[in-house]
């Protein structure tokens, strides 16, 4: 990336090759979190309203470092005492204000925080380093005009957009995307048709929608995340709470497993049903140890494929069946 001026970036070389020691200063900063050590008033600016400025301590500073793995992080490091501070200070927080946090202002005051200084490498100020992905990647020194301070804005959000995921949504917000226009998301009216089916309890007419729309779209995740629902939603309708009490008195009775297994989701004691239908797998064999393992796999679809708890359980059920 193009800096501004080379001049006011070679203070900051050590800074830019990797010095900075982000390390050592979460270890401080945790440590002074501990002590619930209030922000400071920014270096020369009012606090701005919106989210994405923000007044760091040396106790919150890895916390907003961490934010510059979805938008770029320009650390603005300034002091009361020096009008270039308060004077950029100024500038950058009506650009953050406007930038609907496609990039985040992080205003640090070293007479408040001198060890963010140090991990930068700090030599005078106003000094100004732009972070993405946890890394410095860009910087100057003193002072810059607003349209200087706008182009290396613009240049930094060009150079990181494809890379850094909230970028596009803090210019959309902010509408500053040329040519880009809000719209409506469209609703599939198959899919519109099988949730007011299932919010009126009409579960067989929600699985037949379903149903249809998987014939010609196999692929459809939304249509199967609805079918695994309404069809568990119309056995838990009829499920009796007392056939967990009946299953735990009858090991051997295959069909009151099941049944318990749902009751149980239905009361989110989800680890037990999972884990009582495996137990089950282990007992029984053939059409039996099938059956019961095909009701398990369709109650994992009612969850997140990452959900600790399928994923635990899908190790277990292939324990149990190998």
């Amino acid at each position: 990336m193009t800096r501004p001026d080379p001049r006011k970036t070679a203070a900051l070389s050590a800074a830019l090759s990797g010095a900075v020691d982000l390390g050592a200063l979460k270890a401080r900063a945790d440590a002074a979190r501990q002590a619930a050590v209030a922000p400071p008033a920014s270096p020369g600016a009012d606090n701005g309203t919106a989210p994405w400025i923000v007044d760091v301590t040396e106790a919150s500073f890895q916390a907003v470092v961490e934010q510059s793995l979805q938008v770029p992080v320009v650390v603005l490091l300034g002091a009361s005492y020096s009008p270039e501070s308060q004077q950029l200070a100024a500038s950058l927080t009506r650009f953050a204000s406007a930038s609907g946090g496609a990039w985040i202002l992080a205003r640090v005051d070293l007479e408040a925080a001198p060890r963010i200084g140090q991990a930068f490498g700090v030599q005078s100020v106003p000094t100004v380093v732009a972070v993405a992905a946890g890394q410095p990647i860009d910087a100057f020194a003193g002072p810059l005009a607003d349209a200087e301070l706008s182009a290396w804005i613009a240049r930094l959000l060009d150079a990181l957009r494809d890379r850094l995921p909230g970028i596009r949504a803090g210019e959309a917000r902010a509408g500053e995307v040329p040519g880009a226009v809000e719209e409506e998301p469209i609703e599939d009216p198959r899919i519109v048709a099988a949730e007011e089916a299932f919010e009126r309890g009409d579960y067989v007419a929600a699985q037949g929608y379903y149903s249809e729309i998987l014939a010609s779209e196999p692929g459809n995740e939304l249509a199967k995340e609805g079918l695994a629902q309404a069809r568990f939603a119309e056995r838990a309708e009829g499920v009796d709470p007392a056939v967990i009490a009946k299953a735990d008195a009858a090991p051997e009775d295959v069909e009151a497993q099941l049944a318990a297994a749902d009751a149980q989701v239905a009361l989110q004691q989800v680890e037990e049903a999972f884990r009582r239908l495996v137990d089950t797998v282990r007992r029984v064999y053939g059409d039996d140890r099938d059956k019961v393992r095909q009701h398990l796999v369709g109650l994992f679809e009612l969850f997140p494929a990452d959900d600790p708890r399928v994923a635990a359980a899908r190790r277990n059920l292939a324990s149990a069946l190998y």
